[in-house]
């Protein structure tokens, strides 16, 4: 296969041909520096703000609202450590749950472990979903900030996240949601529902690496997470990433233009996509309910999904395992595990995440090959063997 089938878009994107335009005459010949006095970088300041206000329609905010960032990792960390260290010192007591992004469940356990807060991990049951009444009973007199993620990155899962904002408001405590896989995905309304910080990535919308923003509802105090000078109104010190803001603007209205189309042809994709794996490869079967339109992630019991990967690499398809793989030491999935995946289907977990630029001929392309691959790795399983 002389082209590539990428369906690993939960890990990045493709940049928009539309966005690398956008940004190319600020990697050229509008260098200015936005915070200088003169008119050269004036010039490039204007451009800033219109990429500002074009990121806040995409979540129906105020351009007040953004602080540009590098990223979902640092909008989440500042999110919380900004927040929770302004807040009385009773109001020590973090709640989030067992299946979120790292940038979010290593800052509790780094709180929890290094400054003494109270952590609280919410399970969630078998298809992914947490249960609210639990959320409201674990809130405390000392609660100072929710954080649960809008959809999870490897199975797709949607959380009510309109439901728990309005209970965390009802009980007067700070609400953060890590939106890094919705933003761009899913209509986001924060007029509506209370949020009072989102985190979201630019590289998860088709803009480059190394630019993000976090929306922090006016009147929410937050303290910097970098220290310096004075740009992002104090919020975020550093000189700005002009070509990378100027393509998440540029990224935020495509995005926001195209939603609505993109959504219903990447779900039918992606549900064929579905149909026609568990028709063809038995003793496979789909993690979580009331997911992204855009993600699959599927078991198959018996065998590795990092031999699955490897095979689908040697014909062009790019997907991801529901493993990770540290320092040379193979753990399962500690989402998957978190549904109660069987140990069988957990080491063989592979996510497919579409894009807009997914095409018919990329699904074909997956079930054409991923029989024969389950076929042969199970040939050779141990666990197949001790089964029969």
């Amino acid at each position: 296969m002389s082209r590539t089938v990428y369906l690993d878009n939960n890990a990045t994107t493709m940049i928009a041909p539309e966005v690398v335009a956008a940004m190319q005459p600020y990697l050229t010949d509008f260098y200015g520096n936005p915070s200088s006095m003169h008119s050269f970088g004036g010039g490039v300041r204007r451009q800033v703000d219109q990429a500002r206000a074009s990121v806040a329609a995409l979540f129906n905010a105020t351009p007040e609202e953004i602080i540009f960032t590098a990223g979902g990792s640092e909008g989440d960390n500042q999110a919380i450590l900004g927040t929770l260290e302004l807040l009385p010192s009773n109001k020590r007591h973090f709640i989030t749950t067992r299946v979120e992004h790292p940038a979010v469940r290593e800052v509790g356990h780094y709180l929890r472990d290094q400054r003494g807060y109270r952590l609280t991990e919410l399970p969630v049951d078998s298809d992914g979903a947490l249960d609210l009444e639990q959320l409201e009973r674990s809130i405390a007199e000392d609660t100072g900030l929710i954080s649960v993620m809008w959809a999870n990155n490897e199975t797709g899962v949607i959380f009510p996240i309109e439901k728990i904002a309005a209970i965390a408001k009802a009980r007067g405590v700070l609400f953060h949601t890590d939106a890094v896989q919705v933003a761009g995905k899913l209509p986001i309304d924060l007029k509506k529902i209370p949020v009072d910080l989102l985190s979201m990535s630019g590289h998860k919308i088709h803009a480059p690496k190394g630019i993000g923003a976090l929306y922090v509802r006016e009147g929410t105090k937050i303290n910097p997470l970098i220290h310096g000078g004075h740009q992002e109104n104090g919020k975020r010190a550093g000189t700005e990433n002009v070509p990378g803001i100027i393509g998440l603007g540029r990224a935020a209205e495509l995005a926001l233009d195209g939603m609505s189309e993109e959504s219903g042809r990447v779900r039918a994709l992606r549900d064929r996509l579905e149909k026609g794996l568990l028709a063809s490869c038995t003793d496979s079967r789909v993690n979580g309910r009331n997911r992204l339109h855009n993600t699959l992630n599927v078991s198959f019991e018996f065998i590795e999904g990092e031999s699955i990967l490897l095979m689908l690499d040697e014909y062009g398809i790019c997907a991801s395992s529901g493993s990770a793989c540290a320092s040379g030491s193979l753990e399962p999935s500690y989402v998957l595990r978190a549904l109660g995946i069987p140990f069988t289907a957990v080491h063989g977990s592979i996510r497919f995440s579409l894009s807009r630029y997914t095409t018919d001929e990329d699904i074909d392309a997956v079930l054409e090959r991923m029989p024969g691959i389950v076929d042969r790795l199970r040939e050779i399983s141990p666990f197949v063997q001790k089964e029969a």
